[in-house]
């Protein structure tokens, strides 16, 4: 497995203090998933969790439905100059039966909510296997103004280095379930998810993904195919993503700092004071 965190040597200057000292940083590496032996895509990620990343990404892409879709997953032989696997490929074998091929994407060209966006959001609602509506998740206000400070506890690489997203998952009663960290947003959820997908947890009922970072589209699309009602985050949200949050009944919360907080879409979800 790939080094989450590397050291390199940086000049700091501290006023006057000038000199050369080591410093830590998060790890950016591509990894290559491929289904069959062909490739499917390749995202930048921070080494770790690459198994449940990939299994996070396959059921937000939609394509597949269960753990039980895949009928193996290992690391393939990616080398480096010396020689030493680079654990940078990963190559999924569908279950008997089951195809895993890119369905066609709904792209989105800019942040306005127009033709592109009701197309996306179109496309999200014909393929998610879950109907948030129907999902009575509530959250008392004190309750969810706990989970930036407790994520932010359990966010040991950023810590580190100062250079990771990190997503959690935590009950509707303050239970954490998980954390996950990544240089991508996307692909911290998709990691978290991919934990809920092997553990048998899916579809989410009954649980918010609270973010480190602002909340996008893609985000909101990753909660909505994972059954998770609630999506917090300690920034804001895109126009995108809180007209897909009110579209789709995903409860989507920014600016979450204490009892301090912005809610833009399915507002009953949360239990004021």
């Amino acid at each position: 497995m790939g080094r989450v965190t590397t050291r390199v040597p940086v000049r700091r200057i501290r006023g006057e203090l000038d000199a050369t000292r080591p410093d830590t940083l998060a790890v950016e590496e591509p990894l290559e998933i491929r289904v069959g032996g062909r490739a499917l895509t390749v995202t930048m990620r921070t080494p770790g969790a690459d198994i449940d990343l990939v299994h996070g990404f396959l059921l937000s892409e939609g394509l597949i439905g269960s753990v039980d879709d895949i009928a193996t997953i290992r690391y393939c032989d990616g080398v480096d100059d010396a020689g030493a696997n680079t654990y940078n490929v990963i190559d999924v074998t569908p279950a008997d039966g089951v195809s895993i091929a890119p369905r066609p994407r709904a792209f989105v060209s800019n942040s306005a909510c127009g033709v592109c966006g009701s197309s996306a959001i179109d496309d999200i609602r014909a393929t998610s296997r879950f109907d948030l509506s129907t999902d009575d998740s509530s959250i008392g206000v004190e309750a969810l103004g706990a989970l930036p400070d407790r994520l932010r506890s359990a966010q040991a690489t950023f810590t580190a280095t100062g250079g990771t997203h990190a997503a959690a998952l935590f009950d509707t009663d303050g239970t954490l379930l998980v954390v996950r960290e990544d240089v991508g947003r996307h692909n911290a959820l998709d990691k978290a998810v991919g934990w809920a997908l092997r553990e048998g947890r899916i579809p989410l009922r009954h649980t918010v993904a609270m973010m480190s970072s602002r909340v996008s589209f893609e985000l909101v699309q990753k909660s909505v195919m994972a059954g998770i009602p609630i999506i917090a985050a300690v920034s804001a949200p895109s126009s995108l993503a809180a007209h897909l949050g009110a579209e789709l009944d995903l409860t989507v919360v920014g600016f979450l700092r204490g009892a301090s907080m912005n809610v833009y879409s399915a507002p009953q979800r949360i239990i004021g004071a």
